[in-house]
């Protein structure tokens, strides 16, 4: 065996920027807050379930050109998995035109114990 190969569960991180209509459309996980409104609150819990059911950490944000913009981290078929998703999946109500990633690299430990929005 190749002195390069990954160990298994090999923890992995990647940038992503999703564009399309993804902004309030359920698009991006967003953290319970008094000032979120009810719409933004629900639509973001498709994310936040999605990274929750995968066992993915990392976060999310809408950016002011209308893009959904984050990190993900994990296992790298659980990361794998997530960017299917940022790909191809989405929120029901959302519109996936492309999605970019970027910085992908392998880690030796998790930077979140958890998703979440910023903002």
């Amino acid at each position: 065996m190749s002195g390069l190969a990954r160990a298994p569960g090999a923890l992995k991180s990647v940038d992503y920027e999703v564009f399309g209509r993804v902004q309030g459309v359920c698009f991006r996980m967003l953290a319970a807050s008094a000032a979120s409104s009810e719409l933004e609150h629900l639509n973001a819990q498709y994310t936040e379930e999605e990274a929750r059911k995968l066992g993915v950490v990392g976060w999310v944000k809408n950016t002011s050109k209308g893009t959904v913009t984050g990190q993900v981290q994990g296992p790298e078929e659980k990361v794998n998995a997530m960017k299917s998703w940022l790909t191809k999946v989405g929120s029901p109500s959302s519109r996936i035109d492309r999605t970019n990633f970027s910085n992908e690299k392998e880690i030796s430990k998790l930077d979140f114990s958890g998703f979440s929005t910023r903002y």
